[in-house]
């Protein structure tokens, strides 16, 4: 079947799914495949569900005529992503970077919704099949989309750009994240950069970080580049010291009182603020959005945890993530401070040395205790603690029932560091 003919099923049914566990009835249902899953064997469990249609790229048993044949179910899905994309005239904005992605995300939402019918990822549905579902779920009413593009090797932004086609780009950052897939820091810029090349051969817009010298040269040729974040900027401001939480004041003299921990999320806040009033929305209007936007899903939260103060950062972490996480943490007025950190992923041959770098960075302060989870901490000095798993961990850290303490948990997902602070 041809992506025209399949676009009219999906008109008529507009919801996609991939996982016959959450299939509502009248879905039209995609067959995956990956390393531990083969979507074609629950075709017939989704039919029997409900599903309108399933698109499969192996024969199964069945005569049923919903069953609608493809080569490749996962192309196919993109293929279809695309030509709904392309049904659209309105700003569509790309969000990639090694950290802060989601938030810059999740705040941006939150400012151009507060105008516009603006559509969004879901969470960090950020790959090569979140995507997809994120652009399938674009209605006819949108004014605005943004999509968060994650990136762990070289041509994975162009691919995504390709049935994205997005109209404006954001590269938060490139820092040592996925240095295994990117084959170093230069490979992380390259990748990243992929962004700023599709957005510069289509004569498209960039909002560009100007703190960053790197992000200036890379995107250096790009036809329409609005800068933020450098006093010379519109779109600029400095961290108020006065709250634990984080306060911007802007070079107009207004501020902006988040609920965002950490004093490294200014960049992020600029960044919403910038696409806010570029767009049009009112500054008083974006002022209220970024204010009113809490965080969630393990991302720069504080919460109380046992009578003590948790600065909960535990959905991702990297080299450049974990110092500014730590070097915030060290700059909070507190009784006592425990470090709860996990091991860092994909760090491929570095990983030794940046785990060994991380420990060295540690040891320059003086903390209440200091937890370490995960194989990848090797020669842990007598000083600190280190486990096997977050639930050891966590075990180990009820047990001491701590009081009026703040503690800073951060960590790749593979760790699960939310675990220490459950029972």
């Amino acid at each position: 079947m041809n992506i025209p003919s399949l676009y009219a099923k999906y008109l008529q049914h507009p919801s996609v799914c991939t996982d016959t566990r959450k299939l509502k009835s009248g879905d039209l249902f995609f067959a995956l495949k990956g390393p531990q899953f083969n979507g074609n064997l629950f075709v017939e469990k989704a039919l029997d569900s409900g599903a309108s249609h399933c698109v499969a790229d192996e024969k199964i048993n069945s005569t049923d005529e919903r069953i609608i044949y493809v080569e490749d179910t996962l192309s196919t899905l993109q293929a279809l992503a695309a030509y709904h994309r392309e049904q659209f005239k309105i700003p569509v904005i790309a969000v990639t970077g090694s950290n802060g992605k989601t938030t810059t995300k999740e705040l941006m939402h939150a400012v151009l919704s507060a105008a516009y019918t603006t559509y969004t990822t879901e969470g960090n549905l950020n790959n090569h099949i979140g995507i997809p579902l994120t652009l399938l779920k674009i209605r006819p009413d949108a004014q605005m989309a943004i999509v968060e593009m994650g990136a762990n090797h070289q041509r994975e932004i162009a691919g995504y750009c390709q049935y994205t086609q997005p109209t404006h780009g954001l590269i938060t950052n490139c820092g040592k994240a996925h240095l295994e897939g990117f084959g170093g820091i230069e490979g992380v810029r390259k990748g990243k950069g992929e962004l700023y090349d599709y957005l510069r051969a289509h004569k498209q817009t960039a909002f560009v970080n100007a703190q960053l010298d790197y992000l200036i040269d890379m995107s250096a040729g790009i036809e329409h580049i609005i800068y933020y974040g450098k006093a010379q900027t519109q779109f600029s401001g400095h961290v108020v010291k006065d709250s634990a939480l984080l306060k911007v004041e802007l070079m107009n003299g207004k501020r902006i009182s988040t609920q965002l921990v950490g004093d490294y999320n200014i960049h992020n806040v600029l960044a919403a603020y910038a696409v806010g009033i570029t767009f049009g929305v009112s500054e008083d209007r974006v002022i209220e959005a970024l204010e009113k936007y809490v965080p969630d899903n393990h991302r720069s939260q504080m919460i109380q945890w046992k009578n003590n103060t948790v600065i909960l950062d535990a959905y991702n972490a990297n080299p450049t993530s974990m110092k500014a996480a730590i070097q915030n943490f060290v700059t909070m007025q507190a009784k006592g401070k425990i470090l709860a950190l996990g091991s860092m992923k994909e760090m491929g041959d570095e990983s030794d040395f940046e785990h060994r770098a991380l420990i060295q960075f540690i040891q320059q302060f003086p903390w209440q205790k200091v937890i370490l989870v995960g194989d990848e901490f090797a020669e842990v000095p007598a000083d600190m603690l280190h486990f096997r798993s977050s639930k050891e961990a966590g075990a180990w850290l009820h047990a001491q029932a701590y009081q009026n303490m703040h503690i800073l948990v951060k960590g790749s997902r593979g760790t699960k560091m939310e675990k220490v602070l459950e029972d």
